[in-house]
């Protein structure tokens, strides 16, 4: 009897490891992400790159070639035509877009708004970080709230208000309205990098008589200066790119658009080619990608430090 059941529980015992060894789970599962990881990062960049692809290769395509081929993928060398891109930049006067003068427009927005907006959140931030004041995380949260209202319930009281200043069709004013959007972010994220500074470091200025100003220059803002580079990149993004604010302050002075209006008016137009609509897209994409892939290291180290504090 009990010889019996022991080769039962042998005979079971074999087929339930022969079974094991058939068919062993971890060893599936890595093999089939083995398989679908490249294929999926292969079709995740298909659809990432394939549209900024085809409106490069419709830049570069004359009228005729596009219309005789439009679903064409790949041109000869014979069919590029730079064409294109000398109509987008030329002057008005000589029959172009102008978008010379909106490129020119859209760096001095992006690089005032980034000057102001940075000269005004590095020492808010470390004021928020380290002075003890009444309501000082109330103020934190109050920061961050105010970047959550929408843009656009502040465009008419906006509109109203540098109508009455004078300072509509001015790029000051733009500054100005970019600086009261991006401030609020910009603080909150500094403020997270600057309480990872060691206090130790400051302590030790102070003791040998240096003034808060002097340790915010000379030790904490040297320390998070990743951080600081990594937001400007982002406000320069956002300022580059804007067009709501733009297109109410600056619609009534063509000299005075950016590049984001300057685009928006090829797109409104029945009278211009596709191609150089593409053109004009491909002219104000390419510096953001340049920029973010020249600094990208910089860009996620400083957007991810101050994440966690210790």
């Amino acid at each position: 009897m009990s010889s019996t059941a022991n080769a039962r529980r042998t005979s079971g015992g074999t087929s339930g490891d022969a079974t094991r060894r058939g068919f062993n789970r971890d060893r599936f599962e890595t093999g089939l992400f083995r398989v679908l990881r490249p294929v999926v990062v292969v079709l995740l960049l298909l659809v990432a790159l394939l549209p900024f692809y085809y409106m490069i290769l419709l830049s570069f395509r004359s009228l005729d070639s596009l219309l005789q081929n439009p679903g064409a993928l790949w041109i000869s060398i014979d069919e590029v035509d730079l064409g294109t891109y000398r109509d987008v930049l030329a002057p008005v006067a000589a029959g172009g877009q102008g978008f010379v003068a909106f490129l020119r427009n859209s760096l001095l927005v992006a690089l005032g708004t980034v000057a102001m907006t940075l000269l005004v959140t590095i020492p808010g931030s470390y004021a928020v970080s380290r002075l003890q004041f009444f309501g000082r995380r109330q103020v934190s949260g109050l920061f961050l709230a105010v970047y959550f209202f929408p843009s656009v319930l502040l465009a008419v009281p906006l509109f109203v208000l540098f109508t009455q200043l004078g300072l509509r069709g001015s790029l000051v004013g733009l500054v100005l309205v970019y600086v009261s959007q991006v401030a609020a972010v910009s603080i909150y994220t500094l403020r997270n990098y600057f309480a990872t500074v060691p206090v130790a470091l400051e302590e030790a200025a102070s003791i040998d008589g240096a003034s808060r100003l002097q340790i915010l220059r000379r030790i904490s803002l040297p320390l998070a200066m990743p951080a600081v580079v990594s937001n400007g990149l982002f406000i320069f993004m956002i300022a580059w790119n804007e067009f709501l604010f733009a297109l109410l302050l600056l619609v009534e002075r063509r000299d005075a658009w950016t590049v984001s209006l300057g685009l928006s008016q090829l797109s409104g137009s029945i009278e211009v080619p596709t191609t150089v609509l593409m053109a004009g897209s491909v002219i104000l994409t390419l510096p953001i990608v340049v920029l973010f892939f020249a600094a990208e290291r910089l860009l996620t180290g400083g957007l991810t430090a101050g994440a966690e504090k210790g």
